[in-house]
């Protein structure tokens, strides 16, 4: 009889040859290659795009008007807030009108004296008319008569003339907005003595800006100016000294350019020490959010439109200073390709040079694949892509 310890050896045993010979059938067969690597493949996007460029600049006023007085005089009352927006004509400062009523006044009990005389002088020249025919007074006493009428009708001419400057002075004394737009705060309290004129001496009470439209300037490159030039010169829709073609705009916390403009004036000279020359744009600005003196950052339209190939950005390569793409070929092998980048169209990157509209580019998969690899090609759409990790280098 065998004994019952030689039983469970022998039952041990059989079981470790099982569970060797199960592990040498699920290991592959030594020196066999794994499959070819699953990648997504799309061909190039094919449509028409401008080349954009991008600049830095301020927004400035339209219209920028200091508020001075024309007449001197006493500061009597404020009629805004300072800051706030107002239309043109709207009412601003008044200055004490009572001594400029007086010379209103005066002037205007001047002028009907002289006028008075005028009526004395042109009949006393009636009356000479007929007695000089009748010889009853002389010549010379006609010519007196003569010259105290136009004397009189020249009294009457300065005196009207005084009328109206006096009533002009008078109506000073009201200063109205003489554009629409924001204005600044006050720079002179009621009651402080203002100095008016045609001088430099004068008192500034205020500023007001323009809000709507909006103009922003920033400066060019020699350059990109030639390009320009050439450009619209031979009839293409690009940025020129005519203006009018459209730009867009973004603020310094937007991420889109969402503004919308048209270009209006390109300056004459290029300045010297710079080597740019100055370019200006026009926006619409309903709502005053934009405001004279802001950052922003331009884009114009830099080449005319030109049918290009475009790549999503995730497909681009970098290998030392130069950008590649992968392409899968007829029989299932990765090439690299060299290529020329051109501006991003929100995700898709534009291909200048390097590659052809019917290329199977790597979209999704490009850090498994080596040049020269095979793979296993799946066109974008068609099913799930792979998963795995995506490389932008």
């Amino acid at each position: 009889m065998i004994p019952l310890a030689c039983w469970r050896q022998a039952a041990i045993l059989l079981a470790l040859a099982s569970a060797l010979a199960a592990c040498g059938q699920s290991q592959p067969p030594a020196g066999a290659a794994p499959p070819p690597p699953a990648v997504t493949v799309a061909k190039p996007v094919e449509r028409g795009v401008t080349d954009q460029d991008e600049y830095v600049g301020r927004f400035v006023a339209v219209d920028s008007v200091e508020v001075r007085a024309r007449v001197s005089g006493y500061l009597d009352q404020i009629h805004f807030r300072d800051g706030q927006t107002v239309k043109q004509g709207d009412l601003l400062f008044s200055i004490d009108k009572r001594s400029f009523q007086n010379t209103v006044a005066q002037a205007r009990g001047t002028l009907a004296q002289a006028k008075a005389n005028l009526a004395f002088t042109e009949a006393d020249l009636e009356r000479a008319k007929q007695l000089v025919r009748d010889r009853t007074i002389t010549e010379q006493t006609f010519d007196q008569r003569t010259q105290a009428f136009r004397g009189a009708s020249a009294s009457v001419a300065a005196n009207e003339a005084a009328v109206r400057q006096a009533e002009l002075d008078l109506e000073f004394t009201e200063l109205r907005a003489p554009v629409a737009g924001r204005i600044g705060d006050r720079r002179v309290s009621p009651g402080n003595l203002v100095t008016g004129g045609a001088t430099g001496n004068t008192t500034m009470l205020a500023t007001i800006v323009s809000l709507d439209p909006i103009r922003f300037e920033f400066t060019m490159d020699e350059a990109s100016y030639l390009r320009y030039e050439r450009f619209s010169g031979s009839g293409k829709e690009v940025t020129g000294r005519e203006g009018g073609v459209v730009v867009a705009l973004k603020l310094l916390d937007e991420k889109e350019y969402g503004h919308r403009g048209y270009m209006d004036f390109v300056d004459n000279a290029i300045d010297k020490s710079s080597g740019t020359i100055r370019g200006r744009a026009v926006f619409a600005n309903p709502n005053a959010v934009l405001t004279p003196g802001m950052f922003g950052r331009i884009r114009v339209p830099g080449s005319p439109t030109y049918n290009a190939l475009l790549v999503p950005d995730a497909a681009i390569g970098t290998e030392q200073v130069r950008k590649f793409v992968l392409v899968v070929g007829p029989d299932d092998t990765a090439v690299q390709k060299y290529v020329t980048l051109g501006p991003l169209e929100g995700d898709l990157r534009v291909i200048k040079d390097g590659l052809q509209s019917g290329d199977r580019v790597v979209v999704n998969g490009l850090a498994r694949v080596r040049p020269g690899q095979k793979v296993t090609p799946q066109e974008q759409g068609s099913a799930p892509r792979p998963a795995g990790p995506q490389a932008k280098k």
